[in-house]
């Protein structure tokens, strides 16, 4: 009859992962939390969006990169934040081309500090009569404003 040992089982130490943990792809699952959506969204995304089109695993698991993550971001934004149709948004991607935002969208994403501060505060940030659509809601804005300093 064997005899048991007292000492508790050796572990073998678990491996580090070799990629870092934000260069890890992610599963579906993963993916979709982070991005704040369900998996079947980012499914349908991938049947209506030709450019993204993750990886897959040997055992048929999609694993997001971070490049397709930054376009799964890209194509929110511009369904939920901008209010695009699916429709829209792949004729927006077509006519701006995807690198180009990209490149826009890495750029709003980095702070802008020297030129929020080289800005003083009484100067106005955009010039008065550059865009004229700007500036017909500027000045509506205002009346609207003068109505209720009235009432």
């Amino acid at each position: 009859m064997a005899r048991a040992s007292s000492k508790p089982a050796a572990r073998r130490p678990r491996r580090a992962n070799s990629i870092p943990t934000d260069e890890r792809p992610l599963k579906i699952g993963e993916a979709a939390r982070l991005l704040g959506v369900e998996a079947y969204v980012l499914r349908f995304w991938e049947t209506q969006f030709p450019f993204l089109r993750p990886r897959h695993a040997s055992s048929s698991h999609r694993m997001y990169r971070p490049r397709d993550i930054e376009l799964l971001q890209l194509v929110k934004k511009l369904l939920h934040v901008e209010g695009y149709t699916i429709a829209g948004a792949k004729k927006h991607i077509r006519e701006v081309g995807l690198d180009r935002l990209r490149a826009a969208e890495v750029a709003s994403q980095q702070p802008e500090t020297a030129a929020i501060t080289a800005t003083p505060a009484s100067e106005p940030i955009a010039q008065p009569g550059r865009n004229p659509a700007l500036a017909a809601i500027r000045s509506e804005l205002e009346s609207l404003r003068r109505m209720l300093e009235d009432s």
